[in-house]
């Protein structure tokens, strides 16, 4: 891979073919993230509005709450991560581990939480254990998988949008709870939250909670105003899982029990070479890189997608997010 560099004082900006990250190098590990970012600020946000990801590396950074801090400065609030749709730790008030899934299985590529009416603006990941093979995070330009995908299936999308669905059980069964979901044990909050976001909610006679909810397929960024692919669409739809284990869980219950499923908005199945094609689409669009010790991943989340490649050994990518994007902030893309 050809490779130049910007000198920028105490660290190195690396020109690489390769678009997805951008890197900065520190030339010294003991210089400060947080302070180095604070006082590069302006510049930072003009790239990652334009590429989308940067990578630093060769930083200070050894623990969670040295993301924490790094967050905390760059963005005007930390979220928590409400209406999640995998598994994972809280480590401090606003830092969890990344998808505590069988290191064995990939994750499909998406933007966090895209699903929800209002998403995060910026993820951070942090490398405290690299793996011993594997353990990527693919990223992918969503203005990319907007521009590329059959014009016809994308139109199919926008004009119908997607029609995310969940079981959620109350404490015993298949996925995750209402309570790990919504970070509450309190019906009300749920509630409260459902309504709020435009969701579609029942609770069931065994404790649990089903939800729906409308959202776009495609909208527009709300800073550059690009047209962006902006779902999960391919990831919630039970061709997803590994074929073993949807053929399990579906001898088990019907498709509308599983604990995620997605439709067309207007309720109508999705095709099975649709999907496929949109996940030939981003795969063919993703790039990598290997993770170091103490590197830090910004991802502007609305305008890039990521996932996990499968790894061996131990691994821990931990996770903040800050800033917030909401639906009604954005243009939806209704027409081509």
């Amino acid at each position: 891979m050809t490779q130049t560099t910007i000198d920028r004082g105490d660290v190195l900006e690396l020109l690489q073919e390769q678009s997805l990250p951008k890197i900065f190098q520190a030339k010294k590990n003991e210089l400060n993230l947080t302070v180095w970012t604070r006082e590069n600020r302006a510049y930072l946000e003009d790239i990652i509005v334009k590429n989308g990801a940067i990578l630093f590396r060769g930083f200070a950074m050894h623990q969670p709450a040295d993301l924490e801090e790094l967050v905390s400065s760059l963005t005007p609030g930390m979220l928590n991560y409400i209406e999640g749709s995998s598994p994972r730790t809280r480590l401090t008030d606003k830092v969890y581990t990344s998808t505590e899934y069988p290191p064995e299985f990939e994750i499909s590529m998406h933007n966090e939480l895209s699903y929800a009416h209002k998403w995060p603006s910026r993820l951070f990941f942090f490398c405290m254990t690299t793996p011993q093979t594997g353990g990527e995070t693919p990223l992918v330009d969503s203005r990319k998988i907007y521009q590329t995908l059959d014009k016809a299936i994308l139109e199919t999308f926008i004009t119908k949008g997607v029609k995310y669905i969940r079981n959620l059980h109350g404490g015993r069964g298949v996925g995750l709870s209402w309570q790990t979901v919504f970070e509450t044990d309190d019906r009300a909050q749920v509630e409260l939250y459902c309504e709020e976001g435009d969701i579609e909610y029942q609770w069931t006679r065994k404790g649990g909670l089903r939800t729906s909810q409308l959202r776009p397929a495609a909208i527009k960024h709300p800073v550059t105003k690009e047209p962006l692919w902006f779902n999960q669409v391919d990831q919630w739809h039970p061709t997803n899982l590994p074929e073993a284990t949807r053929h399990s869980m579906l001898e088990i219950m019907s498709e509308k029990d599983l604990s995620i499923n997605a439709t067309y908005g207007d309720g109508t199945p999705l095709e099975v070479q649709a999907l496929d094609h949109i996940r030939n689409t981003t795969r063919q669009a993703t790039t990598k890189f290997p993770w170091q010790k103490g590197d830090v991943l910004l991802v502007d989340n609305t305008l890039v997608a990521h996932g996990r490649s499968a790894f061996s050994g131990p691994r821990k990518i931990v996770l903040a997010m800050g800033g917030t994007v909401s639906l009604s902030e954005v243009e939806v893309i209704k027409t081509l």
